[in-house]
């Protein structure tokens, strides 16, 4: 099982910083083909929850307060560079532990890509809104309550 690495931004390395923006680009920029920008400074407030292997991220996401309410924390940037081996699940079993352990919340949410609900729903999340585009890919809203 892979060990999480959990840090807000200020207790990044560079390296770790470097390899982080790095596979968000090759994900979501070059194999999703999602044309944004994806530097868009809620990097600051977030906590980083990622594996890496050989200094290079294997599977990553970030939380960070919903318009700064500290009852809601909204996860987003979710990807595993290696598909259908148990990383995404393990991803986001730990980093729901590191979630409610360092950034004590009721809810945490996201804006879901529809093809992965499915995957959401085994953890509890449940699907609160339409169907909605966002930067071009279809999402929709989920929610778990703690």
């Amino acid at each position: 099982m892979n060990k999480l690495i959990a840090k807000h931004f200020n207790e990044l390395t560079t390296k770790e910083l470097y390899e982080i923006l790095k596979a968000r680009a090759a994900i979501f920029i070059m194999e999703q083909n999602i044309q944004y920008q994806d530097m868009d400074d809620i990097d600051y407030e977030s906590l980083h929850c990622f594996y890496m292997e050989n200094n290079k991220i294997t599977a990553y996401l970030r939380a960070f307060y919903h318009n700064n309410d500290k009852e809601i924390v909204k996860i987003g940037r979710v990807l595993t560079m290696e598909h259908k081996k148990g990383t995404g699940k393990q991803l986001l079993e730990q980093s729901l532990h590191a979630i409610k352990e360092k950034m004590s919340c009721k809810k945490i949410s996201m804006h879901a890509q529809k093809h992965a609900t499915g995957f959401y729903e085994k953890f509890g999340f449940k699907t609160v809104s339409d169907d909605f585009l966002e930067e071009g890919v279809v999402h929709t809203v989920m929610e778990l309550e703690l």
